[in-house]
């Protein structure tokens, strides 16, 4: 009998804890006592007028257990949990690779720690999606299987990759040496045109009878790359496959992924014994219903790790409203371009509210921008492709220049690497933000204030409050351990 009350005693008291715990899936760290008094919160701000670009301020702001109830205040709870992150980045596009391999050895190896390392001036980028074949952004559309016309190869003899070794494989080999640990997302923009209806790099549709054939191309593509030493961490069947007018494309509805994941990829992938995810979708927010129309089939969700978008259309929020009719997969956000006629502060407030802070807000594990590299003419590009997406560098003749998108992507990734976890704050009017905890115990908060002009808010830990004063019209992360 004594027995038996102590189990119901024990019972109790585990679900009182649970009660008072996030007790939603993600485990939560044991607490943390609370900062000294005198706790340090370095930043680094980046200027809409661009009088500070990522730069670490020489002054740095203490906890204390003084209380200022008239302060506007952010309060962060490292004990309510959210995603973990995967990384932030870039797409490397074939184009992009072409113009760090033009650069001599010495200056691309700096340029590529400062983009991938750790050291103090790297930005420490941790995810990167690339494409399969071709993107509009490589020189010329290409596949690993291209025909003459009228031919067909179902056994794929002719695959190769001999295009991705002049330029693409030897810069993820450099990028592999300084992080072997980023991860790797490969989206195709059209599979060989002699899979399609129209024969034709530019639209059409995935010809049904060869989805074995085409779920053996990614097959084969990843155990290409593979063999070079290059892990793909994740897959998307294809790239924006509502958007046909693009130079490479394909038209591939929701229905018709459903069907070539469920009979196709996903028991492809299972037979190779590929560990590699499958990510859906990859377009824009407007189209909820696409990734939940995939996801509500359950033959094709047992091979689906999550859903991909990007925001030429829609609204972020939209990415919660997948999360919500299926809670057990994860979300990615893989592309938003800074274009040729944007203007600094603009761009960096708009990405920064929507791509950094809006996305994990929503539950992304990873927020990329689009792209990498241009040179200073927007190129390369296909005939066809885009003739205005800014890459986060513009270089030209062996000069690298720092676009928007490099500061957009710096304060997060240089701050937050993969396996943070996003942790609850809350957002006070005019003051965007989204909290981090690091693997290493650290907090982040990535700030925005768009509105010009000082003003004077606190960040409350644990208790006590950092009081900050913070220029208006302006990005700041803050670091604490």
């Amino acid at each position: 009998m004594v027995k038996k009350n102590f189990t119901v005693l024990a019972l109790l008291v585990s679900l009182m804890s649970c009660s008072l715990s996030n007790c939603s899936g993600e485990k939560a760290p044991e607490e943390q006592p609370k900062p000294a008094d005198g706790a340090t919160v370095s930043y680094w701000v980046t200027r809409g007028d661009q009088l500070s670009l990522l730069a670490k301020f020489p002054t740095s702001v203490k906890f204390s257990s003084a209380t200022n109830n008239n302060l506007t205040t952010i309060e962060v709870d490292s004990t309510v949990q959210f995603q973990t992150m995967d990384g932030f980045g870039y797409s490397l596009t074939g184009g992009s690779a072409y113009l760090l391999m033009q650069l001599p050895q010495a200056q691309r190896t700096s340029l590529l720690q400062e983009l991938f390392g750790k050291n103090e001036n790297s930005i420490s980028v941790s995810y990167l999606r690339i494409s399969i074949g071709a993107s509009d952004l490589d020189a010329e559309v290409f596949s690993y299987s291209d025909l003459p016309a009228g031919e067909t190869d179902e056994d794929l003899s002719s695959f190769s990759t001999a295009r991705d070794e002049q330029n693409l494989i030897p810069v993820l080999k450099e990028i592999l040496a300084i992080n072997p640990a980023i991860k790797i997302m490969g989206s195709p923009w059209s599979p060989p045109t002699w899979m399609k209806d129209n024969n034709n790099s530019k639209g059409g549709s995935l010809l049904t009878k060869y989805h074995q054939v085409y779920a053996q191309y990614f097959v084969k593509y990843i155990q290409a790359m593979k063999a070079h030493g290059i892990t793909i961490d994740a897959i998307t069947p294809q790239n924006e496959p509502l958007h046909p007018g693009n130079n490479p494309s394909l038209f591939m509805s929701a229905e018709q992924q459903r069907d070539f994941i469920r009979d196709a990829l996903g028991p492809a992938f299972k037979a190779a014994n590929i560990s590699t995810k499958i990510v859906i979708y990859d377009h824009n927010l407007d189209r909820p219903d696409y990734p939940i129309t995939i996801l509500n089939d359950a033959g094709a969700k047992q091979y689906v790790d999550g859903s991909a978008f990007h925001l030429y259309a829609g609204e972020v929020s939209a990415m919660k409203t997948v999360r919500d009719a299926h809670p057990d997969k994860n979300l990615y956000f893989t592309e938003q371009w800074t274009g040729a006629k944007g203007e600094f502060q603009g761009d960096l407030f708009w990405h920064i509210k929507n791509v950094i802070i809006g996305t994990t807000r929503n539950y992304s594990k990873v927020a990329l921008e689009w792209n990498l590299a241009n040179d200073a003419s927007f190129g390369p590009h296909t005939p066809g492709g885009c003739t205005e997406c800014k890459g986060a560098l513009t270089i030209q003749n062996g000069a690298v220049q720092k676009n928007v998108s490099y500061y957009i992507i710096g304060h997060a990734a240089k701050f937050v690497p993969a396996g943070s976890v996003r942790i609850h704050s809350n957002v006070p009017p005019g003051l965007d933000n989204v909290a981090f905890l690091t693997p290493e115990g650290k907090k982040v908060l990535i700030l925005l204030r768009e509105a010009p002009g000082n003003s004077t808010f606190a960040i409350k830990y644990k208790g006590q409050l950092a009081t900050v004063n913070l220029q208006g019209g302006s990005v700041t992360t803050f670091v604490w351990d």
